[in-house]
């Protein structure tokens, strides 16, 4: 595993040939969610069979949180804390559904950049490649997915939400029809509700995208049935 720059953002490289991300082989790309350290996800790569010769990158998001958090930490874009613990502490989660968050779009162009730039340097085709996260990753990643001019091999939603919900609605009624794509959620997530998660997934479906969607009793977390799905979406779309 090594670590590389891939546009403005580094990504953390494994699997492939060289348990470096080398080769030609299909592709995973991974985000983390915020606050995490950029390598958070980084060990599914061992943890998740998809079959000999796929490459994993993992990159890590572009701002830093280790003054804020005193430990390595990063965000796609920072979130008003104060609104969402007033959000959570009086069952208001659903209004955050409504708006587009500060620091997004820069995001999207960062996440966008790199992934143009392992098509570029790395090799990594978009028909051949699923992209996703966990939390705040899988956020970014399915509003990449949604305004992709070119649809990725396969989209996976770790813990994800419905955010913009009118602009990913919109977008969902051009793209989705060529979204195939993996979602997990806790019934018992305490920062991202359940029933967000189902309305993203009805929105899916509704326009036309292929979705399997799998509910766990846990909460905000990545439990063995969603590297189940993640694994399961992998070898039928890079297969």
């Amino acid at each position: 595993m090594k670590q590389r720059r891939f546009g403005d953002l580094d990504v953390w490289c494994a699997g492939g040939s060289d348990r470096e991300g080398g080769g030609d082989g299909p592709a995973i790309v991974l985000c983390h969610g915020f606050g995490a350290p950029g390598d958070d996800l980084v060990d599914l790569w061992r943890a998740v069979d998809v079959g000999k010769g796929v490459r994993w990158f993992f990159p890590e998001a572009p701002l830093s949180l280790e003054e804020m958090f005193g430990a390595p930490a990063r965000a796609w874009w920072l979130i008003d804390m104060a609104r969402l613990d007033e959000a959570i502490r009086t069952g208001r989660r659903d209004e955050l559904a409504e708006s587009t968050p500060d620091g997004m779009a820069e995001a999207r162009t960062a996440l966008e950049g790199c992934l143009a730039a392992l098509e570029k340097d790395a090799g990594v085709r978009r028909d051949k490649t699923v992209i996703g996260g966990f939390s705040q990753g899988a956020m970014i990643t399915t509003e990449v997915s949604l305004f992709a001019e070119q649809p990725w091999a396969g989209l996976v939603i770790l813990s994800g939400t419905l955010l913009c919900r009118d602009r990913w609605k919109e977008a969902a009624t051009k793209t989705a029809r060529s979204l195939h794509v993996a979602m997990t959620h806790g019934r018992r997530d305490p920062l991202l509700p359940f029933s967000l998660a189902e309305e993203l997934r009805d929105i899916l479906v509704g326009a036309g995208a292929d979705v399997r969607f799998v509910a766990h009793n846990g909460g905000h977390e990545i439990p063995q049935s969603a590297l189940e799905a993640l694994a399961e979406l992998a070898k039928k779309r890079l297969g």
